[in-house]
């Protein structure tokens, strides 16, 4: 048995099991979840349709690099969205969804031969970063975000010596769970820290389709070409179907950037087995492909998100995010309770669910910067999220009387 399964530690979802294992929801009031990030607005039918109409790609073996129209379709949208152009032959590879290429990416670039390897994520995060980093052989490090500006990562707590042997370095714009976006400045600065230390970036953007203002997020790979880096030399950009066209049962997404990393990825991708279904590839095409479903989409989170956080900011610390469909409400002190108390007991007293802040990020240099803190995912219809909210300020108001 592979001793590294060892450090693993439970999925936020499994310690929400335990947490909820004894409590009896009240029955007069319908089980409403915000816990899970699962999109839940109907898969577009144009999409089923690909899937439905292209069942004779069951009859081939799928190339691990992909078919060429389906590179061809992500180059395309790369160019439309973040105005860039990257060769579909080189610099994109299809992926099963961005969990599975996030961890097998790590994998890749990964050396555990050399000392005391180290792989940089944010706190909190994706818990798909830790493992990814624990079972390389690396060590996670936790680089926390500051409430102060808006949720952005504190780079700057990274110590050098850190930096020095960092291999790998996670980062996630829109963020998960705070929805913060990063700058260009930002950028530049991770920019310069990988070509001073020789790391590698890997941006994980599958939020980057649901977002509130007017001007899209900054994408790490438009970022670099603003930078004067077209090369893209140690990035690699992760972009998901799942969010942006309602499709997470699809697994279905891409990687884009550094030549060199695309061939080592689709070397090693080819031995593990990680190729696309013809069928998901007709489909993936067709999604990639239409934009007007993409803008219906965002409408709906907006809509949900103006209604749902003014009347949450009556009772908690909470804001408009950047981007993504979480908010990110801070459990007010008056209560008394830890963010996984919050969670057990809203669940038992309004039978609301939310994910405690803490699940999703760890300990490091004294502090858990996800404490005190849960996570509403805003998947559900609008009037199910707007009355989840009023059961949320109910339970606060009666504790708080």
């Amino acid at each position: 048995m592979n001793p590294l399964l060892s450090h693993l530690q439970p999925y936020p979802f499994e310690r929400l099991r335990k947490l909820f294992a004894a409590v009896v929801p009240p029955a007069q009031y319908s089980p409403i979840s915000l816990g899970m990030g699962e999109p839940r607005h109907p898969t577009p039918q144009f999409i089923k349709d690909a899937l439905s109409n292209n069942l004779n790609g069951l009859a081939s073996y799928p190339a691990t690099a992909g078919e060429p129209r389906l590179r061809e379709a992500f180059t395309t949208w790369l160019r439309k969205r973040y105005a860039l152009t990257l060769d579909a032959g080189s610099q994109v590879l299809p992926i099963n969804g961005s969990r599975e290429a996030l961890f097998a990416f790590a994998q890749t670039v990964v050396d555990p031969t050399k000392p005391d390897p180290v792989v940089v994520c944010p706190n909190p995060f994706y818990q798909i970063y830790e493992g990814a980093a624990l079972l390389s052989g690396a060590t996670p490090y936790y680089a926390p975000s500051d409430p102060a500006r808006n949720f952005a990562v504190d780079w700057d707590s990274v110590p050098t010596e850190v930096w020095k042997r960092t291999q790998l370095l996670f980062v996630c714009s829109p963020g998960n769970p705070t929805g913060a976006v990063m700058p260009l400045h930002e950028w530049q600065k991770l920019f310069a820290l990988s070509e001073r230390h020789g790391f590698i970036i890997a941006s994980d953007e599958c939020y980057s389709e649901i977002y509130f203002r007017d001007e899209p997020p900054l994408g790490g790979l438009q970022a670099a070409a603003q930078s004067g880096r077209p090369d893209f030399q140690n990035l690699i950009s992760f972009t998901s179907l799942s969010k942006r066209s309602n499709v997470p049962g699809l697994r279905s997404g891409f990687v884009a950037g550094d030549a060199a990393l695309i061939k080592a990825f689709l070397l090693y991708r080819t031995y593990h087995g990680s190729a696309m279904s013809p069928i998901v590839q007709a489909a993936s095409i067709a999604a990639w492909g239409d934009e007007q479903h993409v803008t219906e989409n965002r409408a709906l989170y907006r809509k949900k998100f103006a209604q749902v956080t003014p009347l949450l900011a009556g009772v908690m610390d909470v804001a408009l995010p950047d981007a993504g469909f979480y908010l990110w409400a801070k459990v007010p002190e008056a209560l008394r309770m830890t963010d996984a108390e919050f969670a057990r007991e809203l669940l038992a007293q309004y039978n609301v669910t939310v994910l405690p802040g803490s699940y999703l990020a760890r300990e490091a240099g004294g502090f858990n910067p996800g404490a005190q803190r849960v996570r509403m995912a805003l998947v559900a219809e609008a009037e199910e999220c707007v009355e989840a909210a009023m059961r949320i300020v109910q339970f606060i108001q009666s504790r708080t009387v």
